[in-house]
């Protein structure tokens, strides 16, 4: 029998933590924006813009958003340290993913807070 002493390192339950944190908040949002569109009698371009002009929905939107690409980081990342043995490889993956969830993040709030 193995006896395993834990000194101060997290194993892995920080990250899975987050992403069940992460899944939740998205999991919520994505019900009560459903909610609202099916209360809604007609969806066109109007109800949209009034509904995203709202700093809540914004707000929220964003925390959905900024939780989705972290969500994605840590899933990502572990398959990448899983699965890609070439330090390398995976260090120019890493770099690439965190450059482009950085840019969806930049390209989010302008989109969000661009109207």
């Amino acid at each position: 029998m193995v006896n395993r002493v834990v000194t101060g390192a997290h194993y892995g339950l920080r990250d899975w933590l987050i992403q069940r944190i992460t899944a939740v908040l998205m999991a919520v949002y994505c019900v009560v924006l459903a909610g609202y569109l099916v209360m809604q009698p007609y969806q066109d371009y109007d109800v949209w813009i009034a509904l995203f002009s709202s700093l809540i929905v914004r707000t929220f939107s964003l925390l959905f958003l900024l939780s989705l690409f972290f969500h994605a980081w840590i899933g990502v990342r572990d398959i990448v340290m899983d699965y890609v043995k070439p330090a390398g490889v995976r260090l120019v993956i890493h770099v690439l993913v965190i450059l482009a969830l950085l840019l969806y993040t930049i390209w989010s709030v302008q989109i969000l807070w661009g109207m």
